[in-house]
């Protein structure tokens, strides 16, 4: 191999094992640095079809970085996860003679867009009364839109308040008297071909559940070789175990995002969710675990990071240890899925009967969040704990 060969082979190598977060954000469907930071995570990791779900049958396809749909039922595809409060951004093209659109807050299989979901329509005055960046039933739009080029929706839900703009400039202020509370994001097929790419939400409404300065609203498990404390810079660190530190908090249906740092390698820990408030370990758990075999990041060790515990393993390691990383996980019902830095890697549902410890079937109710202290190898920090939680529908 030439001199230039190796280069060229070393160069590309480095580029593929770059983290997520130093992905470059003119690169379609990744995000920025600053955009993980800031909480945003990718609906659409350009490559699959992975956390969507069909609620009809068209010829929906992943290419090129790119979700299109042309023919079949009249449907959308929709997350499988449910949002209530968020900032979302869509990338859409369409001939002029499509009429499609993006659901918030819907069903799988929606009835009418103007009570059971909100419809921001994609299309021309020509081809519909309610034109691109319209809610279908509720409130035109104003402007009017070329979508045979790549155009960006940006939609702000707050309850029932919703801002729309398209590339920018915003086309639609509408406030909702009997909002619906929460629903799955969905991309439509009606009539005619029409793309999407670039699907990025960052909840909103997050509140802090650790004060950085001590453990109010937190208990410590007794009887357990687990240390906990609280560094200068505001993090929890959980040396030593097992162990679990507790909130006083609980909650069903929620969004939770935080910030971990493994101080080891291959370190073992764990979020729990749901959990039976004081019992130890009794609980769903969001695993924490950034080693993998071979060189795969797609094999992991013991579950890996974002995976749920004995339930389903991560399907990619994105967070390595030695960084600061960040996690969002999201629960309703008897729905899961966790984004580490923003992509997506476990998407779960319960579907095993009815049980109070998660351990042994599906929970429901409300229950305390735990940071666990696995053994006596343990040393990993957690920060910037924040959680809202989802309203009923």
């Amino acid at each position: 191999m030439s001199r230039r060969a190796v280069s060229l082979f070393v160069l590309c190598l480095c580029l593929a094992t770059l983290p997520l977060s130093a992905a470059d954000p003119a690169v379609p469907n990744t995000l920025s640095p600053e955009e993980v930071n800031d909480g945003w995570i990718l609906l659409f990791d350009g490559e699959t079809d992975f956390g969507w779900q069909a609620g009809s049958k068209a010829n929906w396809r992943v290419a090129d970085g790119v979700i299109s749909v042309s023919d079949g039922e009249k449907g959308l595809l929709a997350t499988t996860s449910e949002f209530a409060d968020y900032e979302l951004k869509v990338d859409f093209r369409a001939p002029a003679e499509t009429n499609s659109g993006v659901f918030l807050r819907t069903p799988v299989v929606p009835t009418d867009p103007a009570k059971d979901c909100y419809e921001l329509n994609i299309a021309t005055e020509k081809v519909s009364p309610f034109p691109t960046g319209s809610f279908v039933g509720r409130k035109k739009s104003t402007g009017a839109f070329d979508t045979s080029t790549w155009r960006t929706f940006t939609v702000r839900a707050e309850r029932g308040h919703f801002t729309v703009a398209v590339d920018g400039s915003e086309v639609l202020d509408y406030t909702d008297p009997q909002p619906i509370g929460r629903g799955r994001i969905g991309l439509q097929f009606n009539s005619g071909k029409v793309e999407f790419r670039n699907v990025k939400l960052k909840p909103l409404g997050l509140e802090d559940i650790l004060n950085g300065r001590d453990l109010t609203g937190w208990r410590v498990f007794p009887d357990k070789p687990s240390k906990f404390s609280v560094t200068p810079e505001g993090a929890i660190r959980v040396q030593n175990g097992p162990g679990q530190l507790e909130s006083e908090r609980q909650a069903a249906d929620f969004v939770l995002q935080l910030e971990i740092y493994s101080g080891g390698k291959n370190l073992n820990s764990g979020i729990f969710f749901r959990s039976i408030p004081g019992e130890h370990w009794q609980g769903y758990e969001s695993q924490v675990q950034n080693g993998f075999l071979s060189g795969d990041r797609t094999k992991p060790i013991d579950c890996g990071t974002g995976g749920f515990y004995r339930r389903q393993n991560a399907r990619k390691v994105v967070s390595n240890d030695f960084e600061w990383f960040k996690k969002t996980l999201v629960v309703s019902g008897d729905h899961m899925a966790t984004w580490i830095n923003g992509y997506q890697v476990s998407d779960w549902t319960d579907t095993r009967p009815p049980h109070e410890n998660p351990r042994q079937g599906l929970r429901r109710q409300a229950g305390t969040f735990s940071i666990q202290g696995h053994d006596r190898t343990t040393d990993l920090s957690f920060r910037k704990l924040r959680l809202a939680e989802m309203p009923d529908r």
